[in-house]
């Protein structure tokens, strides 16, 4: 009964196990869990208050299939001011989260067969939104800091190769890519032609005073094959509003507004009006969850290398931390799902197997959790590994 097509997709790893986290928690057991890619901080109440205006002056109808128009116009000043990228209005497109941006991506560009280049730690969804369009994902290996490695990017393009996704800081990893990293994978994908699809949705939590360099903004060349997706979620604390947007040259703009109307028609009105606070108002919200973040940040990452058969990389963005835990395996625990079983089980801390990011041997943790939940899960941690011994 049900197509090929929806037959070969797998379900979200990262969805599954938050939902078994808190159906322990229905239960009223203390669970642990550090498998959510969201912030755990409330949208701004300036934010807020524009939704709620929005509401009272009836923002309740049908807009544009890429978005308002002042929307787009706060996403091309956005562009302008934080990117260095100049778009035109007409070349951006507002969609229901920065994962329904790349699902229209992958619907818009790929025919049967054609090849998309993932580097690998991946987040979950990139493959299976291939998949789903008819595509072929091909993984690549990253460097030992998960950096995607320019010659081996070079190497995977073939006469089929129809883009690369890019995601940096990236999801699971917390890797990001240099000025100069950018260039040369810019240089390979000029040469081999293929397009590249800029996954910047984490592009404000940078740590240790590093900088983000837009992959669109390295040359007007460059621009010319980048698609840049982004969104209001991770930055301002709004994953559940669900508006994310891409910016692109004008022939694919066009074609995913066209294909849109025939979706979703457009996305939410009055979450389209919040995001226009979002990107307009205020910015210190954004400094601040930083600034939080950061010190989770360093505490995890300090604290997760104490552990006995445990190491781990310091991640240089987002909020995830990638550690190896092959260290820890025995006669039972043979593989990261099995790791992660064991914790949910005997320590009720919840954590996503590296297998769901095509990394075995590893498992992603969030540190999207207050201090003291971080702190008391990874005792945890450490006390079901030294019984693992």
């Amino acid at each position: 009964m049900l197509s090929e097509r929806v037959m070969g997709i797998s379900p979200s790893a990262t969805i599954s196990l938050n939902a078994k986290a808190k159906e322990l928690a229905k239960r009223g057991e203390k669970v642990f869990n550090f498998t959510v890619g969201e912030p755990d901080f409330n949208t701004p109440e300036n934010i807020q208050n524009a939704a709620i205006e929005a509401i009272k002056r009836n923002e309740s109808h049908y807009t544009p299939s890429a978005g308002i128009a002042e929307l787009r116009k706060a996403i091309v000043q956005k562009f302008r001011r934080e990117n260095n990228i100049d778009y035109a209005e007409n070349q951006i497109v507002v969609s229901n989260g920065a994962k329904d941006s790349l699902y229209n991506i992958s619907m818009a560009l790929l025919n049967p067969g054609d090849e998309v280049i993932i580097p690998k730690p991946a987040w979950v969804s990139f493959k299976e939104q291939v998949k789903m369009a008819g595509g072929k994902p091909v993984f690549v290996e990253t460097d030992e800091k998960f950096r995607p490695i320019p010659e081996e990017i070079a190497k995977a393009a073939k006469k089929k190769t129809k883009y690369l996704i890019l995601n940096y800081p990236s999801n699971p990893t917390g890797a990001t890519l240099s000025k100069n990293d950018l260039k040369r994978i810019a240089d390979a994908a000029l040469e081999k032609n293929f397009i590249v699809v800029s996954d910047e949705v984490y592009e404000h939590f940078l740590y240790d005073g590093k900088t983000h360099t837009s992959f669109a903004s390295l040359s007007e060349e460059v621009k010319d094959i980048t698609i840049t997706v982004n969104a209001v979620s991770k930055s301002y604390a709004m994953t559940g509003w669900r508006i994310g947007f891409l910016a692109c040259r004008t022939e694919i703009s066009n074609a995913i507004s066209d294909m849109q109307s025939h979706s979703i028609s457009a996305p939410c009105s009055i979450a389209q009006w919040a995001a226009v606070e979002a990107l307009n108002g205020k910015q210190e919200s954004v400094g601040k969850m930083l600034q939080e973040f950061d010190s989770r940040r360093k505490y995890v990452f300090r604290h997760l290398n104490e552990i006995d058969g445990i190491k781990c990389t310091e991640p240089e963005g987002a909020f995830y931390v990638f550690p190896n835990i092959e260290g820890t395996f025995n006669r039972k625990i043979k593989d990261s799902v099995a790791f992660c079983e064991k914790m949910l089980d005997e320590a009720r801390v919840a954590l996503v197997p590296g297998e769901a990011f095509e990394a075995p041997g590893f498992v992603r943790i969030s540190f999207a959790a207050s201090i003291e939940d971080l702190k008391a899960g990874i005792e945890r941690i450490k006390e079901t590994v030294k019984k693992m011994k």
